[in-house]
């Protein structure tokens, strides 16, 4: 696949690569092939974005809902609506293949689905918590598709037919002779589903999820696994088959290593913020925040990362680096300005024996470079969550990071008790943590805090310390107006705003509410792009792939 630059081109510009009408036989897919053809760098960078929303949406909805779920697939689909993303609805019913009368119009969408697997193949191949990551969300993408086809034999066994899934029925006569141990052994099965399901005989090692949760009969090392659950075999040939094609990707990794400017985007991809920009605006909450409000305000608002790093600034009277960066920037994106946070960061830095002219020479510099008044004067952004999550860990001394994914448990639990949240509340929060679901565990310490509804389908999954702070405001103080509402992390804006930690080092997004120097950048970083050069990348993965 060939990726040019050259200038932004229109959202919905179609794909340069040829309408085939056989190229995509049916609408779900393995992804057994790297696609080919040409694209912009735009196109590459929009294709990634989209599909990171929607991986993010089912890894939200799944922690309200159960998997497979009637309200699990309503919530799904009503999300996706409201974030525009009706193409990836298009390419979850294959009855569009056949009743649809713009035939291009539906391979476009499977090209855009295939294209976009692909490139964020590449962007979470690098770590195994990053392939964790993207083979539970692609797995569970690929088994909400499938149950939106389960209504649809005669397409259900296409699919089966066309990617060679050879699973042979026993016989009636062996189905009749295992009836009361198929009936008693298989989940949820009775005499009256009994007749009306197939049994498959498989070696129990292509059914693990099932015999795990013990919802099958064993004998001899097979499992015999009902016609209902035959989404749990397809879907572990998909999970095995993806994290073979990952395992394969990283070591080819240095391929595309190559590519500076491609990699810059790629090493980036999982720390992504989508949600609003809080570099960019004014404190909804409060205006003028000085530097003497900071304390109480933490007290009252502050996430459990910022709270950390408060206080570890009030004990020691200094940060590192990453601390000050982390915590400053937040500072910044809730109100304070330039002279307070001067201000506030003076007053403790001296605290701990530094004179003044010290600070001035070592540290003022580097907070006026984050409010854009040094250097390149450069917009920098507060960090998100993820940002958080998946950046440097911290150290010996350090006192960055995020506290439900970098704090040792008891050390946690005795600051979720500090913030008067009961055990029980705590007991359930590490449930979260110890799912590694963090941005969840602080929606729950926020419900907590603020005396709200623990019920999973009402508790928020914090995006960014910003929204934690300003929507802990909004209910602490509701006669103070607000502009916007603070949005749910599964019903991401559709014009939402790529955000990171240094707006000059990122391309932009499609949105249409990018501003001009984003553009600029953008045009920027697309001058001299070459397509022969990037023709090495997806060649080398087409290589990997072949292997």
């Amino acid at each position: 696949m060939l990726i040019g630059g050259g200038r932004r081109s229109s959202k919905h510009q179609k794909l340069n690569s040829g309408y085939d009408e056989g190229s995509y036989p049916h609408l779900l897919q393995l992804y057994t092939s790297p696609p080919t053809g040409n694209i912009s760098l735009h196109e590459f960078e929009h294709f990634a974005i989209e599909r990171l929303k929607v991986l993010k949406l089912l890894e939200n909805v799944s922690l309200l809902y159960g998997k497979g779920s009637d309200e699990y697939k309503i919530k799904l689909q009503n999300e996706l609506r409201k974030m525009g993303m009706k193409h990836f609805l298009r390419t979850m019913n294959s009855d569009n293949l056949s009743t649809s009368t713009n035939g291009e119009a539906v391979f476009e969408d499977c090209r855009k689905d295939h294209i976009s697997h692909f490139i964020l193949r590449l962007a979470y191949c690098k770590s195994d918590d990053l392939r964790h990551w993207y083979i539970q969300q692609e797995v569970d993408l690929f088994r909400f598709r499938f149950l939106r086809e389960s209504d649809n034999s005669t397409s259900i066994k296409a699919f089966l037919a066309q990617n060679g899934f050879n699973f042979k029925a026993i016989s009636q006569e062996e189905k009749q002779k295992l009836r009361k141990e198929l009936v008693s052994s298989t989940y949820e099965m009775n005499n009256g589903s009994f007749d009306s399901n197939y049994f498959y005989k498989v070696h129990f090692t292509a059914a693990l999820d099932l015999v795990r949760s013990r919802k099958v009969y064993l004998k001899c090392g097979y499992a015999y696994v009902p016609s209902s659950e035959l989404l749990s075999l397809v879907a572990n040939v998909f999970r095995l088959e993806l994290s073979k094609a990952l395992a394969r990707t990283a070591r080819m990794f240095p391929v595309i290593e190559e590519q500076q400017r491609l990699l810059w985007m790629l090493n980036h991809i999982n720390e992504w913020y989508l949600g609003d920009d809080y570099g960019n605006k004014k404190s909804k909450t409060r205006d003028g925040i000085t530097a003497d409000m900071i304390n109480p305000l933490c007290q009252e608002s502050f996430p459990p990362c910022m709270q950390h790093l408060h206080y570890a600034l009030k004990a020691d009277h200094h940060l590192k680096h990453f601390g000050r960066l982390q915590f400053g920037l937040f500072l910044k994106g809730i109100g304070v300005s330039l002279e307070e946070a001067l201000k506030f960061w003076r007053s403790e830095f001296i605290k701990g024996n530094m004179d003044v002219d010290k600070f001035d020479k070592q540290y003022a510099y580097a907070i006026r470079h984050n409010y854009g008044k040094e250097g390149k004067r450069t917009n920098y952004t507060p960090y998100s969550c993820m940002k958080i999550i998946m950046g440097n860990p911290p150290g010996a001394g350090d006192q960055h990071g995020c506290p439900f994914r970098h704090t040792r448990t008891d050390v946690l639990v005795q600051q979720l008790k500090a913030m008067k949240i009961s055990s029980t509340q705590v007991d359930e929060v590490l449930v979260k943590v110890k799912s590694n679901h963090y941005q969840h565990a602080c929606g729950m310490c926020f419900a907590a805090v603020h005396k709200q509804s623990s019920a999973e389908d009402t508790v928020l999954a914090i995006d960014h310390p910003n929204q934690y702070f300003e929507l802990s405001q909004k209910i602490l103080h509701p006669q103070k107006p607000s502009t916007s509402t603070i949005p749910r992390t599964m019903r991401t804006p559709q014009n939402a705003t790529l955000q990171t930690s240094c707006a000059s080092d990122v391309p932009g997004t499609d949105s249409e509410t990018n501003t001009n120097k984003k553009i600029k950048q953008e045009a920027e970083l697309d001058e001299g792009w070459e397509n022969d050069d990037l023709d090495e990348i997806m060649s080398g993965v087409a290589s990997m792939e072949s292997m």
